[in-house]
This record gives C-alpha cells, structure tokens and sequence, in this order.
C-alpha cells in the first residue's frame, strides 16, 4: 500500500487536496482527519506539516509526498522532486528597508532573519557571501523593526505583507517554489508510485488543454489539422453530408479562442470545445 504524505494546512492544503480528489483518491472528511486510507487504490494518505514531509519521506517512513520545492531544499533530507504540480507557487526573496541594500553582496556581515535557514545558508554559500542567518520559527516581516536582523528572506506572493509593514524586495530571486512530489532519493518506484504519478500527470495535462470538435469541408481538412494538430494527430470521421468531415483534437486551454478564429476564416462550423477532466498520454 502506497503511504503518501500530504500537508495539512497552509497554502499547499488546498492544492494538494484538489489535484488527488482529481486524480481519484478519497479526500478527507474534515480537517481533524490525520490519516485517510484509501482501499480503493491501494493507498494511506498521511497529513502532516508541510515542513515535515520532506523529513518523513527522506527517512523512508513514508513512500511519497507533497510538499513545497522551498520546503524541499531547505530541509536537507535524502529526497528527489518526481514532478512539479503547478500550484502554491511562490518566489523566495530578499526584503529590507528601502535603501538600505541593492544585492546579495551588500549583505555580507549583516544579519538575515529567515524560516528557511538551510536554503538561505546554501544560496549564500553558493555566492561566497559570509552572513549571520537568524533561524526563525514562522513569521520573519517584524524581525527589522524589532531590531533582530537586517534584512529578511521569505516567501513571498504578492508583497503585500512587505510593503505594509514598510519593508522592500532587493536583489535577485533566492529560489522559485510551487508544489512537488517527492520521493526518498534512491527508492524504487513501486506500482501504486507509478499510478499516481500518471495520475497527477493526466490532471495536469488536462488543466492545460481543452478538446475541440469541429466540421469542415474535406478539402481545407490539411489547412484545419495545420491549426489542431492534436498530440498524436486528430480524429478525422466522415459526416452524412458529402464533402464534410468532423475533427476532433486537443488544443492547448491557453489561446483556444484564437484557434476557433482561424477556424472559422478557414470555414469550419459547428466549432465546440470541451473541458478535459483528466488524461492519459
């Protein structure tokens, strides 16, 4: 039975939990639910701290799990990123008082507070840039004010939060995260790793496409396929009507209206297009 790890809160809960209810697993009931089992495919789902996952998994307690690239790197455990899933995306920067640095080489000397010590120590290290990191549990955006750090390095979304509290981004991005599956480094891919990396593959691919079914006279079907291509080529069936023929092909979600457009200039009709709840490819 595959055991998979999954947060069970912050920003990562709510993504994680869509894509595997979309990929076919029992979701939990309620957010006091620690562990789901899931007899149908064959799986445990244990919900945890995000920032642990990536420990458990390392240990080889768990088989998989789902977990920030962030959280991933800054944990230092023997695990490796299977794939990346497309959301809690977030970027990792550096924030002080306007003015008060440009670059990662001003900080040398100073004082950087962070949740995410490893990481940051690793990017410094990379750079040759000699810092005191201030390891903080949670929260960093007041640390300046109260006169802990010079500058901080966090997650950050929007930038929001920063610039409330008077503090600006500087410097070049630390690190880009989103979500990941992972795996202890090393591990064999049993069976139900597999069908659930399918499985999150085949979602994703359907948040990205859409189908599209349209007629057309059978002489513009070369200058129709130009446009939908498909993945391994369309479906061409004849119609009733003589010297007509239905498509059918995936066409990437993003620009399919302008798709539709060239369609139509090019004489298609009945021009349809359909959400993918999930594939395989």
């Amino acid at each position: 039975m595959l055991r998979l790890a999954v947060p069970n809160k912050g920003a990562l809960t709510e993504g994680a939990q869509t894509i595997l209810k979309e990929a076919g697993y029992r979701a939990r009931k309620d957010s006091k639910e620690l562990v789901v089992v899931d007899p149908e495919n064959s799986c445990e789902l244990f919900f945890l701290r995000p920032k642990d996952i990536a420990v458990y998994v390392g240990e080889g307690t768990l088989d998989a799990g789902i977990t920030g690239r962030d959280m991933l790197h800054d944990s230092g455990a023997q695990v490796e990123e299977l794939i990346p899933l497309g959301f809690g995306r977030s970027t990792f920067r550096f924030a002080a008082n306007p003015g008060d640095f440009d670059s990662v080489a001003d900080l040398k000397g100073r004082r950087i507070a962070t949740a995410y010590a490893g990481l940051l120590e690793s990017y410094l290290a990379e750079r040759g840039v000699e810092a005191r990191v201030i390891r903080l549990d949670g929260a960093v955006e007041t640390a300046i004010r109260l006169g802990v750090a010079d500058a901080v390095a966090d997650v950050v979304e929007t930038g929001t939060t920063l610039r409330n509290i008077g503090l600006e981004v500087f410097g070049e991005p630390i690190a880009q995260s989103e979500g990941v599956l992972i795996k202890q480094v090393g591990a064999a891919e049993t069976p139900g790793l597999r069908q659930l990396i399918r499985r999150l593959q085949g979602v994703l691919m359907a948040r990205d496409y859409v189908m599209m079914d349209y007629d057309i006279r059978a002489e513009r079907i070369e200058e129709a396929i130009t446009l939908t291509p498909g993945m391994e080529g369309p479906t061409v069936s004849p119609l009733h009507r003589e010297g007509w023929v239905a498509v059918r092909a995936m066409v990437p979600r993003k620009g399919h209206q302008q798709i539709m457009d060239e369609l139509s200039e090019i004489g298609a009709k009945a021009i349809l297009v359909t959400a993918i709840f999930a594939c395989r490819v």
